[in-house]
């Protein structure tokens, strides 16, 4: 079986448990449950190996100031559950499914409660609850179909699930997937492209680089190419930066950061275009796909008078139509190379056809075409099939 099938397979015995929801929830409503009960229970699992040790030790230092540090020690993550329970314990007092599982979350050190904030879960808690079913589903969770312990499924594959189910979630919304999803193959091209003749980085010794996306959804291009460039050199760090406006996706990111043992500290929520959480910052290494054909008549007051600070800002080149703000994710990733002199970067984006050919001659677009090209700052351009 290749991975490609393997992932649909565990992602579809998942979304399975939806089944469980269908009378309470609305078929597109399955994944406002399902993202988040995946994302907890992944925690779970891996929380488990220790979790008799972190609550040997938070008896100990429960009062102390630097518990948390001390906490983090023990089980062996950045991240912990002091909570007496865990999902097959809350199984073990069905009346008092409700309080009991509040209790568990709130047992989360704090860097996962703010992730789970972020899903606005505690609200399905309640229906579940009140409509009889919370104790049922978290019962599903703890099914074989619901072990994600990483000795069963790694991070990598984790994360083609997480994919996967949003993926699904999109379909019953009726929305473009590929709002949330890139495929892999064409994330290796990108990265590929990126480390292309980049020899201290693909042979030195104990390298640092930076990579940045925009528009990180959930950080699937920042995991292949930190996975792509450990197969090439064991030796190189790789430290992702990201930006992601849609709650669910950053969500999910800064998981996958956290249990990786990344910094998740440097995943960032909220509007780039209107609010760059990395002013100032540059980067090594630039990817991202970012959304094609949406409109930036909401962050148009910000990014015009931006746009009047020139080049001290990131949109001095242009502003393409209101209609489309591709674009100004591009030139957010230029404004974030380094310098020549300093090592310089290198960028890889997606974009549909639009920004080649858009606007006249003297247009926003066409200003930004005629910056870049005689910046020298475009190298190649290549298309992909439909």
């Amino acid at each position: 079986m290749n991975l490609s099938t393997s992932i649909n397979e565990k992602a579809a015995l998942i979304w399975a448990i939806a089944d469980k929801l269908t009378g309470v929830y609305k078929p597109h409503e399955y994944g406002e449950v399902i993202l988040p009960l995946t994302v907890i229970r992944r925690f779970d699992c891996i929380l488990a190996d220790t979790k008799e040790a972190v609550l040997e030790k938070y008896d100990e230092v429960k009062t102390l100031p630097m518990r948390d540090v001390l906490l983090r020690k023990v089980s062996g993550y950045e991240f912990y559950n002091t909570s007496k329970y865990t999902f097959e314990k809350l199984l073990d007092d069905p009346d008092n499914i409700e309080e009991n599982f509040h209790d568990y979350l709130n047992g989360f050190s704090e860097n996962v409660r703010d992730i789970i904030e972020k899903f606005k879960f505690d609200g399905h808690i309640d229906t579940m609850a009140n409509k009889g079913i919370l104790y049922i589903v978290i019962k599903e969770f703890t099914s074989t179909r619901a072990n994600l312990h990483p000795d069963i499924i790694s991070n990598l594959e984790m994360g083609y699930i997480f994919e996967e189910i949003i993926r699904r979630f999109s379909e019953s919304h009726n929305e473009d997937a590929g709002q949330h999803y890139t495929p892999r193959e064409v994330i290796r091209l990108m990265v590929n492209i990126l480390f292309y003749d980049d020899s201290s980085t693909l042979s030195g010794k104990n390298i640092a680089r930076t990579i940045y996306d925009p528009a990180c959804g959930t950080g699937g291009m920042l995991s292949v190419a930190e996975e792509y460039l450990h197969e090439l050199n064991s030796s190189t760090e790789l430290m992702s930066f990201g930006q992601e406006l849609n709650d669910q996706t950053f969500a999910i990111c800064k998981a996958d950061m956290l249990i990786k043992g990344n910094n998740a500290d440097f995943i960032k929520d909220g509007n780039t275009l209107s609010d760059d959480q990395f002013e100032g910052q540059k980067f090594d290494y630039i990817i991202s796909n970012p959304p094609f054909g949406r409109e930036w008549k909401n962050e148009k007051r910000v990014v015009e008078d931006e746009a009047k600070r020139g080049f001290a800002g990131r949109f001095g080149a242009g502003l393409p139509a209101a209609s489309d703000g591709q674009m100004l994710f591009l030139m957010t990733a230029i404004s974030k190379m380094k310098e020549p002199r300093d090592g310089g970067s290198r960028i890889a984006i997606i974009h549909n056809g639009s920004p080649l050919f858009t606007g006249d001659a003297g247009s926003g677009p066409s200003d930004i075409r005629q910056y870049i090209l005689e910046s020298d700052l475009l190298e190649a351009i290549v298309a992909l099939p439909i």
